[in-house]
């Protein structure tokens, strides 16, 4: 089966490659790496990882034989850590340099785990089928219909579960939003979306087979994200 993107999902995910291999690639290195950073950077950090831990709570403790995939990998934390609880990680992303930082930063053993790490599309089907997927900050740049989109695709090829990271609506990412666009396009990373809950859930209501379960919001200075747990039933 194709894949079916929008024009402006592929227009989105191509700016991602763009900015996270070029501008923005030495800052997410340091960001996701023990390297000193500024005040800002480092709330954002903290986000990051309280809310990485949220997600892989949600994981099975035992990932034994069971195919995981990381869509938006980056630099490969949450794929290491699913790793080295036994699971079969494909980790995924549009920066084919992040993609390359995380091989270089993979563990030399993860136990019984063990990673395939890829660049590319995260809704490519020929990647196969998956027992949990997780995308973290990965899906935060689009608007909620390819958002929405995106986990549909994901869910035709998910057994278990679907664990996603959207911006929540709050008067801060909004407002950020919109001061946003005033800035040359040259010097903007690209937007985050913020994306009203009750819509999201609506939309996501009508994915035959699935129900939507836990949900956290971790804020962490400049940083503000809502995981959103899809459980497949029936």
């Amino acid at each position: 089966m194709a894949t079916r993107h929008s024009s402006e999902y592929d227009h989105r995910r191509e700016a991602l490659a763009t900015y996270f291999d070029s501008t923005a690639r030495q800052a997410w290195i340091d960001l996701t790496s023990d390297a000193k950073v500024s005040g800002i950077r480092a709330t954002v950090r903290a986000g990051r990882d309280a809310m990485r831990a949220n997600l892989l709570d949600w994981l099975p403790t035992d990932l034994r034989r069971t195919k995981v995939l990381d869509a938006g990998c980056g630099t490969g934390s949450l794929a290491v850590a699913a790793a080295c609880r036994g699971a079969e990680v494909t980790g995924i992303d549009v920066a084919a340099g992040l993609v390359e930082v995380a091989r270089e930063r993979t563990p030399s053993f993860i136990g019984h785990g063990r990673i395939h790490w890829r660049s590319g599309d995260m809704l490519d089907p020929q990647l196969g089928t998956f027992a949990h997927v997780v995308a973290m900050d990965s899906l935060i740049h689009y608007q909620p219909e390819d958002l929405v989109d995106a986990l549909t695709q994901l869910a035709q090829r998910t057994t278990g579960s679907i664990l996603f990271t959207f911006a929540p609506r709050t008067r801060l990412l909004s407002a950020m939003h919109e001061v946003g666009k005033f800035f040359p396009k040259s010097d903007r990373s690209p937007a985050i979306v913020p994306t009203a809950e009750d819509d999201l859930r609506e939309r996501l209501s009508r994915l035959q087979g699935w129900s939507i379960g836990r949900t956290q919001r971790i804020s962490s200075g400049f940083y503000t994200s809502q995981a959103l747990e899809l459980v497949r039933h029936g």
